[in-house]
């Protein structure tokens, strides 16, 4: 199985960018579904952006703003960050699940990395 460890995390302030990678390890990379999650605190987690092979998939509240590249050979998925907004403070969660039936939904991912933090200043 599949383990996932983010890094990119930081304070930027609004209106600038920032790229989040995802490294994946001990698994075969390419038959994973991928995406992210993000929690902030004191607010339930929610469900930012996701990949199948190429087709991709966001949250409304971070469409236009937020792309996620995805490199099998390099076996890392990352979430490129524009135009960041105060709301969009949180820790973020690289996770991933077998297939590429896409899902919104946190429990239908199986392997989860431990989080980066995001800190975005006004």
């Amino acid at each position: 199985q599949v383990q996932l460890v983010e890094s990119g995390g930081g304070l930027v302030q609004a209106g600038g960018s920032l790229r989040l990678t995802c490294a994946g390890s001990g698994g075969t990379f390419s038959r994973y579904f991928l995406g992210w999650f993000r929690q902030a605190p004191g607010k339930e987690r929610e469900f930012v952006a996701s990949i199948a092979w190429t087709s991709t998939y966001f949250a409304d509240s971070v469409k236009g703003r937020f792309t996620i590249p995805r490199d099998n050979a390099k076996n890392t998925v990352d979430l490129q960050m524009n135009s960041l907004k105060p709301e969009d403070t949180a820790v973020y969660y690289c996770v991933g699940k077998l297939g590429l039936v896409p899902t919104t939904e946190g429990n239908d991912y199986d392997f989860w990395g431990q989080g980066t933090q995001v800190t975005v200043s006004s």
